[in-house]
C-alpha cells in the first residue's frame, strides 16, 4: 500500500451494524466518481456486502482516491466476488449538461440501485441523500473513508470509470484521457485549448466553454485570413 493509504483509517462496518440492529438485512453502500471532471461520464456504484463474513483482504480497502490504480485493480475483483450484489450506473456528458451535475449524480445512483439483486432495504450514501430513491437512507459524512460498503462502492465505481476513460481515449485521441481520466489537469487544459472540446466534454464547465469559444474565434480568424490571402 502507498504511504497515504497506510496512514488512513480502515473503513469500519459501524453503519452497516446499525442497520442490522434496526432490522434491515441488505444495507447498500453507494458512491460516485467523476463529478469534477471536464470530460466523460459520472459513474455511481452500489454494493451490498455480506453480513459477518470474514474477508482476509478487508484491511486493504480504502477510499478509492487513497489507492493507486494498481491497488484498485487488485482489490476490485475481491469485492465483486464477495459482494451479495453490485450495481453500477453511468450518466454520460450529454445528460450531465442537460440535467445539471446534482441531478446527474442522483440519476447515476438510481441506476446503480435498480441493478442490485436482491434490492437493498437501506442506503448508506457518501455525504448525500437521494430524494428520488424511495428507500430509508443516510448520507454518511466521509463515508468513502469511514464506511466499509461505501469504500467498496467507491473502488468499484472508480475502476469501472477508469476503464471507460481508457476506451474513450482511443475514440478521442489527443486529449490524454487515459492518463488524467477527464479531470482538469494542466495537460488536459492545454489539449482543450489546442484541439477544442470533443463530444464527451461537458459544456456545463467553464474551462470547456472557454475552449469552445477560443476554438470558434480561432476558426473565424483563420477564415478571415484565408479570405484576405485569397484577395
Amino acid at each position: 500500500m502507498n504511504k497515504k493509504s497506510r496512514s488512513s483509517p480502515v473503513p469500519k462496518v459501524v453503519e452497516e451494524q446499525a442497520c442490522y440492529i434496526q432490522g434491515y438485512r441488505y444495507p447498500a453502500g453507494i458512491d460516485e466518481v467523476g463529478r469534477g471532471c471536464l470530460a466523460g461520464p459520472v459513474v455511481a456504484s452500489a454494493v451490498i456486502m455480506p453480513r459477518g463474513q470474514r474477508l482476509p483482504w478487508h484491511k486493504r480497502v480504502r477510499d478509492s482516491k487513497l489507492l493507486t490504480p494498481e491497488q484498485r485493480e487488485e482489490i476490485s475483483p475481491y469485492i465483486h466476488d464477495a459482494a451479495v450484489t453490485v450495481g453500477t450506473g453511468v450518466v454520460d456528458s450529454y445528460l450531465i449538461d442537460q440535467l445539471g451535475m446534482t441531478a446527474a449524480v442522483h440519476l447515476a445512483m438510481r441506476l446503480a440501485v435498480t441493478r442490485l439483486q436482491p434490492q437493498p432495504d437501506y442506503l448508506l450514501i457518501d455525504y448525500l441523500t437521494v430524494p428520488t430513491l424511495k428507500f430509508p437512507q443516510k448520507g454518511v459524512e466521509d463515508g468513502d473513508t469511514l464506511c466499509f460498503s461505501i469504500a467498496c462502492a467507491s473502488i468499484i465505481a472508480k475502476v469501472y470509470r477508469d476503464h471507460l476513460m481508457k476506451d474513450l481515449d482511443r475514440r478521442y485521441p489527443g486529449y490524454g484521457l487515459a492518463r488524467h481520466k477527464g479531470y482538469a489537469t494542466a495537460e488536459h487544459i492545454i489539449c482543450l485549448r489546442k484541439l477544442g472540446p470533443c463530444p464527451i466534454h461537458r459544456r456545463l464547465f467553464q474551462p470547456v466553454k472557454n475552449a469552445a469559444q477560443l476554438s470558434f474565434e480561432d476558426w473565424v480568424q483563420g477564415t478571415l485570413k484565408a479570405e484576405m490571402d485569397g484577395t
